[in-house]
């Protein structure tokens, strides 16, 4: 759903950017709440992989494909605030290096990928865990429900986007109809994706999954022969009970994530995606716009003067995975960095402030 320059008008697209703007802002700084010992080395992992995974379009109907948004996944991984900031770091990535979503259109993208999907699938996931039981299951059941509604969420938000600001006049009624239809579709594959690693996480380190956290077990402490909960213990502490660091984790995400995007990706469908197909069809993409990163070595996700089409696309994704968690990385340590900061002020108690 990676909207090109061309489709949404200028004043349209810069109320998006602001918009797109400050959600980033508020999402810094209520990343700095999520980022602890746990979260903080996965973000930049779960940026990567959300970029390898978006390299896989899947085939949903004649002629369509879609791939993964990844708000849900990176939410319900990682927290919404960081979510947000995951897959906002995916779109500058593939904007700016692959050509892939316009530059002037990126705060669109940002809100229809970024915010929309993480608010939508974050609320759904919320809400079925207050009516379900506390179990491991309970949470890919929320999972997949998050992801599947999130995706024709973003569809809407695309059509009321184009309803103020379209460059073209195709009736609004006609754009719904067609972006919900599709991308309803499209969300089945979401859904599928995001419930499966998360329930992959879950069956290894059930303490990484930010929206599985209510399901550990309080620590028990004997006191006067009694059993009483212990204080909520320190993310390092919960680390180690749950099966060490997270350093097996992340190599194993990172090869998956390679793996993904080197290989597996030139297998994947090369039909248009679901908002290339109701573009063509619809004949909104009558202005679009060539993006301003057409001649990037990496433009279309190949390398320039690499002949071999399947050397050349698979160079483009391992590049693209290491750019994006170089980058993602470096973000989320900042920010990290900026919440122990924070605390290191704070006094810890009142015989400490005195």
């Amino acid at each position: 759903m990676h909207v090109p320059d061309g489709f949404i008008d200028a004043p349209v697209s810069l109320a998006a950017g602001v918009a797109a703007a400050g959600a980033v802002a508020v999402s810094l700084r209520g990343a700095r709440r999520e980022l602890d010992e746990r979260a903080a080395p996965l973000a930049g992992l779960v940026a990567a992989f959300i970029f390898a995974v978006q390299m896989l379009n899947f085939p949903v109907a004649a002629g369509t494909s879609g791939h993964l948004l990844g708000g849900a996944l990176a939410a319900i991984l990682v927290g919404p605030y960081t979510g947000v900031l995951c897959v906002s770091v995916v779109l500058l990535m593939q904007g700016v290096l692959f050509a892939d979503g316009g530059l002037t259109a990126l705060g669109v993208n940002v809100v229809n990928m970024a915010v929309v999907t993480v608010v939508v699938a974050y609320a759904v996931f919320r809400a079925l865990l207050k009516l379900l039981p506390d179990t491991r299951r309970s949470v890919t059941v929320a999972s997949f429900a998050g992801a599947l509604l999130s995706v024709p969420g973003a569809a809407v938000m695309f059509t009321l986007l184009y309803a103020l600001g379209g460059t073209t006049d195709v009736p609004v009624g006609k754009v719904f109809t067609a972006m919900v239809g599709v991308h309803g579709l499209i969300g089945i594959g979401e859904a599928v994706i995001t419930a499966a690693t998360v329930g992959a996480v879950l069956a290894v380190r059930s303490d990484l999954v930010h929206g599985a956290r209510r399901l550990a077990s309080p620590l028990k402490l004997r006191i006067g022969g009694e059993l009483v909960d212990a204080p909520a213990a320190a993310p390092a502490a919960a680390a180690a009970r749950s099966g060490g660091s997270t350093r097996k984790v992340w190599a194993t995400g990172l090869v998956t994530a390679l793996v993904l995007a080197g290989f597996v990706s030139f297998y994947a469908s090369a039909s248009p995606d679901g908002l290339e197909k109701v573009a063509a069809d619809q004949g909104i993409d009558q202005k679009v716009q060539e993006h301003a990163a057409a001649d990037s070595p990496l433009a279309d996700y190949s390398v320039k003067d690499v002949d071999d089409a399947r050397l050349s696309g698979g160079l483009a994704g391992v590049i693209g995975v290491g750019a994006t968690v170089a980058v993602g990385t470096g973000i989320f340590w900042t920010v990290r960095r900026r919440r122990a900061g924070d605390a290191a002020v704070l006094p810890t108690s009142p015989s400490a402030a005195g």
